[in-house]
């Protein structure tokens, strides 16, 4: 039994494994194989032609700073403000009368929004146009990934609080020391939707900001595309030798690979805390 659980496991995983090797083995071919379907798990007439057309433009570095900024400080906005939230969300009607209503209000808006048009105005009206704020503040709290923290707070043993309560810690040091530390699990799960969510964003940039200059990386590499017109400028036959060898499907290929060197570097580091409940064990007796 164990042996066919492994088998289907590996199976899973290799689905997931093969469409990745696909896409790295196509951003280091040329074009013409690349065309005709000989690319599948191998690179064929190896080349950096890709690598070196997107990673040669002078905006990438300013591009990839903006996106590391923004994942780090969006991602830590949205932590403070998601367990501010849940921490009060997780207590008992009794302790917390008006929790109801303000989980409703929460709640509601996963159901029902205004709209592309009224966000752009509220984004507007609030002055985030063109404004570095407008990639970490609207998004800061998601309702999802409170009500997932929340869920996670109301597990604690309760008698933890209660022994803090009466060695005379306040709400917020029992949140500090008791809640947070045994609760890695869930705060490492959040951590992470919230830096991808941040990393993959392109359509904020692209909606709410006219300025190239403050574009991060996703919405860099989205409106980044080859075109004749590039081709035709350049007169160095070696250059031109080498932009023949890529091609649009090879470029795009290679920024899909580039946008997900970041996160496969995160997930091994998080990924231990998504199997090991730290709340077992923390009562005993």
């Amino acid at each position: 039994m164990d042996g066919l659980i492994h088998l289907l496991v590996g199976f899973m995983a290799l689905i997931c494994i093969l469409p990745i090797i696909n896409m790295v083995a196509i951003s280091f071919s040329a074009n013409s194989p690349v065309a005709a379907g000989m690319v599948f798990f191998w690179p064929v007439n190896f080349t950096m032609a890709s690598y070196d057309r997107l990673l040669g433009e002078t905006e990438f570095v300013r591009a990839f700073n903006i996106a590391v900024l923004r994942a780090i400080t969006g991602t830590g906005l949205s932590m403070v403000v998601t367990i501010l939230f849940a921490y009060p969300m997780s207590k008992e009607t009794k302790h917390f009368r008006q929790r109801t209503p303000f989980m409703w209000l929460a709640v509601i808006t996963m159901f029902f929004g205004g709209g592309l048009i009224p966000s752009f105005i509220n984004i507007r009206n609030f002055g985030l146009l063109d404004n570095y704020l407008v990639y970490i503040v609207p998004g800061a709290f998601g309702v999802f990934n409170a009500v997932l923290l929340m869920n996670f707070f109301r597990g604690v043993p309760k008698e933890l609080e209660e022994a803090a309560s009466m060695d005379g810690a306040s709400p917020l040091g029992t949140l500090l020391r008791i809640y947070l530390p045994i609760s890695l699990p869930a705060l490492a799960t959040i951590t992470l939707f919230n830096a991808v969510g941040h990393w993959n964003d392109f359509f904020t940039g692209l909606i709410y900001v006219t300025d190239a200059s403050m574009h991060p990386l996703s919405t860099y590499i989205y409106r980044l595309n080859l075109t004749v017109d590039d081709i035709r400028r350049i007169t160095d036959p070696v250059e031109l030798a080498r932009r023949l060898e890529v091609s649009s499907q090879t470029f795009n290929a290679a920024k899909i690979v580039v946008s997900m060197i970041p996160v496969l570097c995160i997930y091994p580091f998080l990924q231990r805390y998504f199997v090991k409940g730290l709340v077992i064990g923390s009562v005993k007796g």
